[in-house]
């Protein structure tokens, strides 16, 4: 089977194998170098740093690395741990260092174009106890591809630094940039890949270079990483971890692999994470999926999906199942959430529209609120909340109408009626207000908000 799997991927990348790995470990002929790093990785286990001070200092979001640790989950190789460093050689040294002794392969994005601060490419050649040449076929692939882009431009002496590798690395060629990858190991078994840090060039050759020579070098390993998502509402995290007990899903770590929980809380509610790792992709899959359905029993009435499933989305195909129209009052959301449903596709054929009543004449004149439970009750106030629910009902013609009206802040808050306080009301075949106090800034408040009234009208579809 690992050799079926090899001779596919040396068929399909024989354009880019370098240093032909599929062909020698089909004629079984690898080096002993190669050989250990085979042995090294039948756990299929990697580290990850990424290099740049403007991660240190969060001047850039470090996408790369979620996208890594993804791809290579859904090619069941684990992401052991995962390393930021600053552009300074001696913490990129060392930073590979600690990890090459612990896991013996490692990924490092970042640090491989032409200026000053471009550091990786000799701290780690450092380590491996190289010395630092100029490819010439580099060099010149470079100098051509400048010409072609700035053709009256002289090519700068400094991109020639990108030509130069590591003695006995590997190139990984970089289609989407110019900045060329280096794949190097030593005698120990040990490999590093380096790729760029630009996140383009770091997608692409992350499939089309490094995720290749990953699964030819563990091709022994048959073990998958296999994850998902339960997603749950309108409950707090330590509620649902009360519920769940502290272990619902049993004893299950073993020697040689391990199924977790874990718990995701976010604006939207908390999603229940279940992943296996170091199994059996069939083992993996059934030991998940089992686990996902009895978390759904312990929880189900706060559940609305499972992975990436939008609770908008989730309530217009209820109301499209019986067959109702939907309309929404919007106060201190703004529009909010009626961008929600909105965003998406064919909302058309549920949702009738909203009316943003942000101004107390508004709610007067657009939703017929009464200008006597305005002075009386505030306009955040459960009264208030159910007469736009109504108004907005009637006024477009809809089944269902939906309000939402509260105090988003960051000033507007009393004793009384403090920043966080919101009333939700749903005006159906019965008429009901909720009232919230939720934390955060404006904008989280506000988002909530709009999840609240989305899991209010679910449950009025789930229990009409």
């Amino acid at each position: 089977m690992a050799c079926f799997r090899l001779l596919q991927w040396n068929r399909r990348h024989s354009d880019h194998d370098r240093f032909g790995l599929s062909n020698r470990l089909l004629a079984g002929t690898l080096s002993p170098t190669l050989r250990r790093s085979l042995r090294l990785l039948t756990n299929s286990q990697v580290e990850l740093i990424t290099i740049g001070d403007e991660l240190l200092l969060g001047f850039t979001v470090d996408t790369n690395a979620a996208h890594i640790s993804r791809t290579l989950a859904a090619a069941g190789v684990e992401v052991v741990r995962r390393t930021t460093v600053g552009d300074e050689a001696d913490k990129i040294a060392a930073a590979v260092g600690e990890a090459l002794e612990r896991t013996g392969a490692v990924i490092t994005t970042g640090g491989l174009g032409p200026t000053s601060d471009d550091l990786t490419k000799p701290a780690i050649a450092k380590i491996f106890g190289r010395s630092m040449k100029l490819d010439e076929e580099i060099a010149s692939a470079l100098e051509q591809r400048w010409r072609a882009r700035f053709p009256n431009s002289r090519f700068p002496a400094t991109n020639r630094s990108q030509a130069e590798i590591p003695e006995g690395a590997r190139v990984l060629t970089n289609r989407h940039g110019s900045a060329p990858g280096i794949w190097l190991e030593d005698d120990k078994g040990r490999w590093v890949a380096m790729i760029p840090g630009v996140p383009r060039e770091m997608r692409g050759m992350l499939a089309e270079e490094v995720l290749p020579r990953i699964k030819v070098v563990a091709g022994g390993s048959e073990n998958a990483i296999i994850s998902e998502t339960l997603r749950t509402t309108g409950i707090a995290e330590s509620a649902i971890a009360e519920l769940l007990g502290p272990n619902v899903l049993g004893e299950q770590d073993t020697e040689t692999g391990s199924l977790s929980l874990a718990y995701l809380p976010g604006i939207a509610g908390v999603d229940l994470r279940v992943t296996a790792k170091r199994l059996a992709p069939a083992r993996a899959e059934k030991l998940v999926r089992e686990a996902i359905e009895k978390l759904r029993s312990l929880v189900s009435a706060y559940v609305y999906g499972e992975d990436d499933t939008d609770l908008a989305a989730v309530v217009l195909e209820k109301c499209r199942s019986l067959g109702l129209k939907l309309a929404v009052a919007e106060s201190c959301t703004g529009g909010l959430l009626g961008e929600r449903i909105t965003n998406i596709p064919g909302s058309s054929d549920v949702f009738l529209g909203g009316v943003i009543a942000y101004h107390d004449d508004v709610k007067r004149q657009a939703l017929d609120v009464r200008a006597e439970e305005i002075e009386r009750y505030g306009a955040v106030s459960e009264q208030v909340a159910l007469q736009m629910a109504s108004g907005v009902r009637k006024k477009l013609g809809a089944d269902i109408g939906v309000s939402i009206t509260g105090i988003a802040g960051p000033g507007g808050g009393t004793p009384e009626k403090p920043v966080g306080l919101v009333w939700i009301a749903v005006d159906a075949w019965e008429t009901k207000a909720q009232r919230f106090h939720l934390i955060g800034d404006r904008a989280e408040i506000r988002q909530r908000a709009a999840q609240a009234a989305l899991e209010i009208v679910r449950r009025a579809l789930s229990n009409g």
